[in-house]
């Protein structure tokens, strides 16, 4: 069967680490400027996925000492068979709830399964704690993702930014 009729091998899922922050501050730039275009102000946009700066504040995140495993913010990475980076999940342990800071696929990858196999990893990832996170009331696609998945709308607020936009927000959780 030619390669190109074979079906796409399952992304390997892992924990990552310091040594992963540049792959996952390339991929978040990318999945930014392609999910966010339309929805948050060009400029805004921009700085926010600069890849200098991503690079150093992953570094800064997966690097830094939280103290105990319960409170260490966990990094799960979706890679394909050559260990390239596909999709990750951060999550961070706030006080008794588990934050989804970011779940992010590469663009052009979307759709196939990446982001769902690293929400049933996050979720599994702490089986008693209950999960939340926000989501811009405008990105429709991560709405209704989260909302196949189970996700309950909690409530509703504002997203504000550095530059001083502020948009709609939406608070999810399960459990």
């Amino acid at each position: 069967m030619p390669a190109a009729d074979r079906p796409p091998v399952p992304p390997v899922l892992r924990e990552g680490g310091a040594p992963d922050a540049a792959a996952v501050a390339a991929l978040y730039a990318a999945s930014r400027r392609s999910a966010y275009a339309g929805l948050l102000p060009a400029g805004l946009l921009d700085a926010d996925t600069d890849a200098a700066e991503q690079e150093l504040l992953w570094a800064l995140r997966l690097e830094a000492d939280y103290g105990t495993p319960a409170d260490t913010p966990v990094l799960l990475l979706a890679e394909d068979r050559d260990s390239a980076a596909l999709g990750f999940a951060y999550l961070v342990p706030d006080g008794g709830v588990v934050r989804l800071e970011q779940l992010h696929v590469r663009p052009g990858r979307t759709g196939g399964g990446i982001g769902t196999g690293l929400l049933r990893a996050a979720l599994a990832r702490f089986p008693a704690a209950p999960v939340r996170l926000d989501v811009l009331a405008a990105n429709r696609r991560a709405v209704a993702f989260y909302e196949r998945h189970g996700a309950r709308r909690l409530g509703r607020g504002t997203a504000r930014f550095p530059d001083g936009t502020e948009l709609p927000e939406y608070a999810y959780g399960w459990r």
